[in-house]
C-alpha cells in the first residue's frame, strides 16, 4: 500500500535563487520545510525542499529550449497541485502569491471535478501551472 501521493517531482528553472525565494516562500507554511542538495548527473547542485513525505527539486537549466518559454502543452509536466489542509490554507497562499506578483490564473473557487474541490491556479517565475487544492475528506 503506497505511504504518499508521490516521492519527488524535479523542476528546471532559469534562476535557482528566484526559484528557491518563490517555493520556499509558497510551501514552507504548508510543511515544506526540510531543505538539502545533492549534485545532479551535470555537476550541478540540485535543492530539495522536502515535506509530508514528498519532496520538490530544483535545478537551474542546463541548456536552452528552442523558444525561451515554457509550454505546458508540449512534451513534460502539464501542472503540479499540490495539496493543502482547508479552504482557509488556499485563501491564505492565494494572498501570499498576490503579495509576490505571482501571475493567478483563476482566483480560489470550488470547482466540479468531485464535492468539494476548492482550488487556485497560479504560475511560478518561469510560467509553470501549478495549483494548491483542497479536497474535503471522503
Amino acid at each position: 500500500m503506497p505511504t504518499r501521493t508521490f516521492h519527488h517531482v524535479d523542476l528546471v528553472v532559469t534562476d535557482i535563487e528566484r526559484s528557491l525565494a518563490f517555493y520556499r516562500g509558497l510551501l514552507g507554511p504548508l510543511g515544506w520545510e526540510r531543505l538539502g542538495t545533492i549534485v545532479g548527473e551535470r555537476g550541478e547542485t540540485v535543492w530539495y525542499l522536502g515535506g509530508l513525505g514528498a519532496a520538490v527539486g530544483l535545478r537551474e537549466r542546463q541548456s536552452d529550449s528552442r523558444s525561451g518559454t515554457y509550454d505546458r502543452y508540449a512534451l513534460g509536466v502539464h501542472h503540479v497541485a499540490f495539496a493543502a489542509a482547508s479552504r482557509a490554507v488556499v485563501d491564505e497562499r492565494h494572498d501570499w502569491l498576490v503579495s509576490t506578483g505571482a501571475a493567478i490564473e483563476s482566483a480560489p473557487k470550488e470547482y466540479d471535478y468531485i464535492p468539494g474541490y476548492y482550488a487556485v491556479f497560479f504560475y511560478d517565475p518561469d510560467g509553470m501551472k501549478f495549483e494548491l487544492v483542497h479536497v474535503p475528506e471522503g
